[in-house]
């Protein structure tokens, strides 16, 4: 008896596809660094600051080594350090803490809004002390937090904003770029990132030209000049060759961006009659869907079952960042953060990336319909 022939795989992220795409520009420019040796903050950088900045909708981009640096610097550059503290989300990846940390600062963790699975905007008060210097808000999985409240919450206390913006490259709230609310935006370039290099990369941006020229030197050794040390740096400058990289595919994010919007509309469609809680875009959000992330009883046993089939999905992120090691002494409010904890148990990433076609998320839809129908009706929402 013949087995059954096995199906082609759909990956978490492609980026394969997205790479041959690009790759006789990519290699022109590549060529044109070699050619001329500008390795280290070549004229490429210059370009791609300046169309990143346009892109945001801010006078200034300083391009970094990675997005962890971006919030790092930002810190620093805002002289926020030892016996600050910094409010953030209790659900982001790692790296917004532990930027915290390098800076000597505490991160003060607040629970998440269980619709959108931002930062709860009514608990940002609350989590206020003497000691409080700043706000990052994370764009989680592209969808934009709410800036206009924050803003004002800042505003009134006093307090810096900085933008996690490293899954959220385009997305706007109230028609206005993500990154460009704040004192500094943040944002990453890693490989899988809406905008990625072909390898780590990372950009703060901001509208202040004191703040981008503070970056500008602590990316760099803390000079303006060679061998002029002003304040004490570090080596986090973007590289060349990535650069090249970032001016390639700026060139197709708009069209990208739209793509991911209709693959996640695709999803919303062929998940309509399936008891799966769905990502919420908000009426005056843009939500660029660097992830589709669903929430579904039985998560690690759909994530198994998907994977029999040859589809591959992922969970970002399974523990709150209170649980984390270095942070299990942080403060939280409230207490072990009751909606991060529900909402981790509960997350599933399915396939996202532009060149998603319309039968692959057929195909993994039909896949969580048939696991789901044959599961207890046991959740309840948050």
């Amino acid at each position: 008896m013949n087995a059954t022939p096995k199906l082609d795989p759909i990956p978490l992220v492609d980026l394969q596809s997205q790479s041959r795409a690009i790759k006789a520009d990519v290699l022109r420019r590549m060529e044109q660094v070699i050619d001329g040796a500008r390795y280290i903050l070549g004229q490429e950088v210059q370009e791609f600051e300046q169309q990143f900045a346009n892109y945001c909708g801010t006078e200034h981009c300083v391009g970094l080594a990675n997005g962890t640096e971006a919030i790092h610097l930002a810190l620093r550059a805002l002289e926020i350090g030892a016996g600050d503290e910094v409010i953030t989300a209790g659900n982001s990846f790692a790296a917004t803490a532990f930027a915290i940390a390098y800076a000597g600062a505490q991160a003060v963790f607040v629970d998440i809004d269980p619709v959108d699975f931002n930062i709860d905007v009514s608990l940002i008060e609350q989590a206020i002390t003497e000691r409080t210097k700043a706000i990052i808000p994370v764009h989680l999985y592209g969808q934009p937090a709410r800036m206009d409240t924050i803003r004002e919450i800042a505003d009134r206390y006093g307090l810096k904003i900085i933008e996690d913006a490293a899954q959220a490259h385009g997305a706007q709230w109230n028609g206005q770029r993500c990154g460009s609310f704040c004192d500094i935006g943040c944002f990453s370039f890693y490989p899988g990132k809406n905008l990625g290099a072909f390898g780590d990369g990372g950009a703060a941006v901001s509208n202040d030209p004191q703040l981008a020229d503070k970056l500008r030197m602590l990316r760099n050794y803390g000079q303006q000049q060679k061998n002029r040390h002003e304040l004490l740096g570090y080596n986090c400058r973007l590289d060349t060759l990535q650069a090249c990289v970032l001016l390639s595919k700026m060139q197709h994010l708009e069209t990208w961006t739209e793509q991911r919007r209709t693959a996640a509309q695709w999803y919303r469609e062929a998940l309509a009659d399936v008891d799966v809680e769905l990502p919420v875009a908000h009426e005056q959000a843009r939500h660029v869907y660097h992830l589709f992330v669903i929430r579904v009883a039985n998560r690690d046993q759909l994530i198994a079952a998907l994977a029999e089939q040859n589809i591959f999905c992922g969970v970002h992120y399974p523990h709150p960042l209170c649980t984390a090691a270095p942070f299990v002494d942080a403060p939280t409010l409230p207490l072990d953060l009751p909606v991060c904890s529900r909402v981790a148990d509960e997350i599933v990433s399915l396939p996202m990336y532009p060149e998603i076609t319309r039968d692959q998320v057929a195909r993994v839809a039909a896949a969580i319909g048939a696991f789901v129908s044959q599961q207890e009706p046991a959740r309840e929402s948050v």
